[in-house]
């Protein structure tokens, strides 16, 4: 019989190791208790994992020591064709973890291939509760949670970028839709630049950064006010941090 394929959430940043429970307002106890009894993980971020695994063993004990624990990477330079070895422990009966480098896995994630495949084999596949930064992003916006959707990431050429937000913003017009969009943290700045003069003034624009984590910021207004508040030197500080930035449309 095959074992089960548990999508794990991953923190959205690196918690207060020192405080008491530094978990505890982040993943349930059920999903924390079900993470310390698999010792077979697929990981985006070996490193991101163990960490994680380090802090669920401050409270209880894991399955195993850590480095007995099999932690295999799939990413975005792993190779398609290695996809059904990464399963095979599970179609030998063994229980699995999906670990993404933060949030949830298989969401903007290249897990999603493995989920696919273990559904193609008969592998259960349980989703376990966790902070998806796209859905807190979106929850805390104020724009239309009704009608959404995310399309990663944009053109890093700034003529190509320009036509396509011009193009999101359209459809969110048409559709009332809000668009979500991410950034390599380091191009955060540049690109909330890019929606402020691009989007018609009163286009809703918000930036929502380090979501969870005790610098958390969420800021909504106009596209005019964005481009004044840039112009003045009272943008937001979200350079190199983790950042959704999300537009509705007037």
């Amino acid at each position: 019989m095959a074992g089960i394929l548990y999508l794990i959430p991953n923190t959205l940043g690196q918690p207060d190791p020192l405080a008491p429970d530094p978990l505890g307002m982040l993943i349930p106890a059920e999903v924390q208790t079900i993470t310390r009894g698999i010792d077979y993980f697929i990981a985006e971020n070996a490193k991101t994992t163990r960490a994680f695994l380090k802090l669920l063993a401050l409270q209880q004990p894991l399955c195993k020591p850590l480095q007995e624990i099999e932690i295999v990477e799939l990413n975005v330079n792993t190779d398609a064709g290695r996809l059904p070895a990464l399963l095979q422990p599970l179609l030998a009966g063994r229980h699995g973890g999906l670990i993404s480098e933060a949030g949830v896995p298989a969401v903007a994630d290249p897990g999603a291939q493995l989920v696919q495949l273990a559904h193609g084999h008969g592998v259960q596949v349980r989703p376990l509760v966790g902070p998806s930064s796209l859905l807190l992003a979106l929850m805390a916006s104020g724009l239309n949670g009704q009608s959404f959707a995310f399309h990663g990431y944009l053109p890093t050429d700034p003529a190509l970028r320009i036509k396509r937000i011009r193009a999101q913003e359209e459809h969110s017009r048409q559709h009332m839709q809000t668009q979500l969009f991410i950034e390599t943290p380091y191009r955060n700045n540049a690109l909330l630049e890019a929606f402020a003069a691009t989007c018609h003034p009163q286009t809703l624009l918000c930036t929502a950064t380090d979501l969870t984590l005790g610098s958390e910021s969420v800021r909504t207004q106009t596209a005019a006010k964005w481009k004044n508040d840039l112009a003045s030197g009272r943008g937001p500080d979200i350079h190199k941090k983790p950042t959704v930035f999300l537009m509705l449309a007037a």
